[in-house]
């Protein structure tokens, strides 16, 4: 093993096809790394807790949808963040010794603050100020070297290692590694429209879409408006199912570029050819989803296994950080 992992993912709702390539790398690390998965849903609180139920529902949705991708619960642990509750007080004590400037610096605070108040959501909260350093203590708790991330939580990455050299330097130790951000090679897919893929602009294709929501939501995608004629010279380059294919038939995806310049190919079949594909890859995500789906109560038998293991790693560190900071009184 190279080292240790934690990732996780917010339960807000049900994932899409956007977030496979995310789960497709940690299906990878898992024979690499000692992983830890964790449904984080205090984080899905910091903008949620106004609609707590929905966070509860989606918490085993997204169970599912991990499994069924295929993280292995025999490699990996997977379990619910606040059933860990040793993460919540390593982001306390942590919250003892970070400026209060570390935390409002962070790019993405003030801007996501000022989106959600267009949408006539307030969350200057201080859950949410604090959201990146229980993001630290998330990863920091199971002493994780490395984290898969996106290039938009490189800010956050640098901030836990910040929080990890101060907790080091302050405590005279050396408990806690400085983890490193692992980028995915994965292309990032845009959504049906072109913009990025979200379930609030409706452009995302479900994990569990069925074969016709696929076709549908494929026939909607844009292509090149300049091509009027099927015969008509295409530019793939600004074409979303052109996209889709670099992901999904990279073997065919330099000849489908090709033929679409030459105007052999039109629109329509080359819509076709991305939705054979896409239900080909999602057919055997499709079969273990329905499986897991008539078993709960294996799935929730997983998440408190994975609880289990997590929670012993993480009692292991809180009791260290307890001896640096003096609090092991007892």
């Amino acid at each position: 093993m190279k080292g240790r992992i934690f990732s996780g993912m917010r339960p807000t709702g049900k994932l899409h096809i956007g977030h496979l390539s995310v789960l497709n790398d940690w299906v990878k690390l898992q024979d690499e790394y000692k992983c830890f998965f964790g449904i984080v849903d205090w984080h899905a609180m910091t903008t949620a807790f106004d609609s707590p139920q929905s966070v509860k529902e989606n918490i085993m949705e997204m169970a599912i949808d991990w499994l069924s991708a295929g993280i292995d619960p025999a490699k990996s642990a997977i379990f619910i963040q606040s059933q860990v509750k040793e993460h919540g007080e390593l982001h306390l004590l942590f919250s003892m010794i970070v400026p209060l400037s570390w935390l409002e610096r962070v790019p993405t605070y003030k801007d996501q603050v000022r989106q959600f108040k267009k949408e006539g959501k307030d969350i200057a909260t201080y859950g949410f100020l604090g959201y990146p350093l229980l993001m630290a203590a998330d990863i920091l708790i199971y002493r994780a070297d490395t984290v898969p991330v996106g290039v938009d939580q490189l800010p956050h990455i640098e901030l836990c290692r910040e929080v990890a050299r101060r907790f080091n330097y302050l405590y005279q130790v050396s408990l806690f590694p400085e983890p490193q951000a692992k980028l995915s090679q994965a292309a990032v897919l845009p959504g049906t429209d072109g913009r990025k893929m979200s379930k609030s602009y409706g452009n995302h294709i479900a994990i569990d879409a069925d074969p016709q929501e696929v076709t549908a939501k494929v026939r909607q995608m844009v292509t090149d408006p300049a091509r009027i004629r099927k015969n008509d010279p295409g530019h793939p380059e600004v074409c979303v199912v052109y996209t889709y294919h670099r992901f999904y038939s990279p073997q065919k995806y330099e000849e489908i570029g090709s033929s679409c310049r030459q105007g052999q190919v039109g629109c329509v079949d080359c819509k076709k050819l991305l939705i054979s594909r896409l239900n080909e890859v999602l057919a055997p995500i499709r079969e273990k989803r329905q499986k897991l789906i008539e078993k709960p109560d294996e799935v929730m038998d997983i998440l408190r296994e994975g609880q289990k293991k997590a929670a012993q790693e993480a009692a292991e560190t809180i009791s260290l950080v307890r001896k640096a900071m003096f609090l092991d009184h007892f």
